[in-house]
């Protein structure tokens, strides 16, 4: 898959107004300053494919990128440091959870977790949702060139205990990244590539088929 091809698509507020629900669509969720849009970018290699903020939250909309044809990559809001009402919050989280449990063309979520810090509720949340759909899911340890070998060592290592708490499948995994130097972008492409390639329901003058 050629992720420099990526094009912005649309942004919505509202899960009804994404596009026609067919194709593979592969989901970035983590917390506001988690490194999702500096993952984005490393991974198309577009500086500003998702806009890098210094205002952790900045994203608020269900943002859909095009890579091929029927292959979206979408950014959802981030979580847990916009400053923002609660009521804005909570529905920003209705929405991500009726796009986490309907969305039928969605085959992957990527949850960005800083690896400086123990997980954290939203992130439990987001692994327990895949898990309870069955959904593939892979962890992206971010900002993994900020730790030394001792630390990366304890941050795997608290992540795979946690996953073998919940007794996960095979179709959850992790790794540690770095935007900025390029640690396991290739590892991550490779995982990505992966699901693009899984079967998905076309549209056909109107009409689902498999």
């Amino acid at each position: 898959m050629n992720y420099r091809n990526a094009k912005y698509l649309m942004g919505a507020s509202l899960v009804e107004q994404l596009p026609d629900d067919y194709g593979i669509e592969v989901a970035f969720a983590g917390r506001s300053n988690a490194g999702k849009s500096s993952a984005l970018n490393a991974l198309t290699e577009q500086k500003k494919l998702a806009r890098v903020s210094k205002t952790p939250g900045r994203t608020q909309l269900i943002n859909l990128f095009t890579l091929e044809e029927h292959k979206r990559l979408v950014d959802l809001p981030g979580y847990g440091y916009a400053k923002v009402s609660e009521k804005i919050k909570a529905s920003w989280q209705k929405t991500l959870e009726m796009y986490l449990t309907t969305r039928q063309c969605l085959k992957g979520i990527v949850l960005l977790v800083d690896s400086r810090h123990p997980i954290k509720d939203f992130d439990c949340m987001m692994i327990e949702a895949a898990v309870g759909r069955d959904l593939n899911l892979h962890v992206l340890l971010t900002k993994a060139d900020k730790l030394k070998n001792a630390e990366k060592a304890k941050a795997e290592r608290l992540m795979r205990d946690y996953l073998k708490q919940l007794r996960v499948r095979d179709n959850i995994s992790f790794q540690l990244f770095s935007a900025q130097t390029g640690t396991g972008l290739e590892k991550f492409k490779q995982k990505l590539d992966a699901w693009y390639e899984l079967p998905f329901i076309e549209l056909n003058d109107g009409i689902e088929e498999n």
